[in-house]
């Protein structure tokens, strides 16, 4: 039984979804460091903070879907931490209070380490955005009016996952922006929210049954696809954008190495006529983007 509730306990944390959520922190983190600033420190609190978060937010997802009824018997994937009966409601929102707690004290910490040198407005926006983060973790499925069930999640998704997560990172080293980090940052935006399309895609017979009005249920599977094909064309486009405006030496190209995993997942998703197969594809998109954020980001080193 023991074992049975630790593996109940690993399966709300969705650990295979956890390296999308390093993935924009460590990416962040090369770029500042390609650009002579670095600090282990922040690099320890940010990966914590992005982890705390995902965590978080897998956690509240759980508890969510399962009180709408989205959890059930006809849904596909892995079975749910509270739909299995293993874990209680009462632990389950007692898990999510624990992270909402880890995530403010970590993110705390980073800022407090990552703005000692500039004022305190940019402290208090950091803040500020660190607390919406929390709050949309939690509200993606709970609460009366979840966005995750309005077609809203796609946009949560981009902007935590690439843009707050690569900008922030890289702010809190070097204290300052750049136009050209938007690449960049949406390049992992856009492969994040491609993992959740593929989701969605799976899932989209049980949410449209449980009204979780995902955007692959309000346009239909076939368009997902072309959505798909979108998105990771367009993180594809940016990353090459940014390497041919910061070109230096063909090292740089690494990265486009890559590409051929985010050109089989395409075709993979185009083809599937099984909702079931798409399955295994999130959790190789998922690595696909964590190698990638690495790649790109060592490669501007070299």
């Amino acid at each position: 039984m023991k074992s049975n509730k630790t593996k109940a306990w690993i399966h709300a944390f969705r650990l295979r979804t956890l390296p999308l959520a390093v993935s924009s922190i460590i990416l962040g983190s090369f770029l500042a460091a390609a650009n002579n600033s670095f600090n282990i420190t922040i690099l320890i609190f940010a990966l914590l903070t992005a982890l705390f978060l995902q965590i978080l937010s897998n956690l509240a997802n759980d508890y969510g879907d399962s009180q709408k009824g989205t959890d059930n018997k006809d849904r596909l994937g892995p079975e749910r931490a509270v739909q299995s009966g293993i874990i209680s409601i009462k632990e389950i929102k007692l898990s999510i209070i624990i992270f909402v707690v880890l995530s403010l004290i970590s993110g705390i910490s980073l800022i407090y380490v990552g703005t000692k040198n500039i004022n305190f407005n940019s402290s208090l926006i950091l803040l500020v955005i660190g607390i919406i983060a929390i709050i949309s973790a939690i509200r993606y499925t709970m609460g009366n009016k979840p966005y995750g069930y309005s077609g809203q999640g796609d946009i949560f998704v981009f902007l935590f996952f690439g843009l707050t997560g690569v900008l922030g990172s890289y702010f809190l080293y070097c204290n300052s922006l750049s136009w050209d980090l938007l690449l960049p940052a949406s390049a992992i935006g856009l492969f994040s929210t491609a993992v959740l399309n593929l989701n969605n895609m799976r899932d989209i017979e049980n949410d449209r049954k449980s009204n979780k009005n995902t955007l692959v249920v309000i346009m239909g599977s076939k368009k997902a696809k072309y959505y798909h094909l979108f998105l990771l064309s367009a993180g594809m486009l940016s990353a090459l954008f940014y390497i041919l405006i910061n070109y230096n030496n063909y090292f740089q190209l690494l990265s486009i190495l890559m590409f051929p995993l985010f050109i089989r997942n395409i075709n993979s998703v185009y083809k599937n006529k099984i909702v079931t197969q798409l399955d295994p594809e999130l959790k190789k998109l998922a690595i696909s983007t964590l190698i990638f954020a690495i790649v790109f980001g060592f490669s501007f080193l070299l």
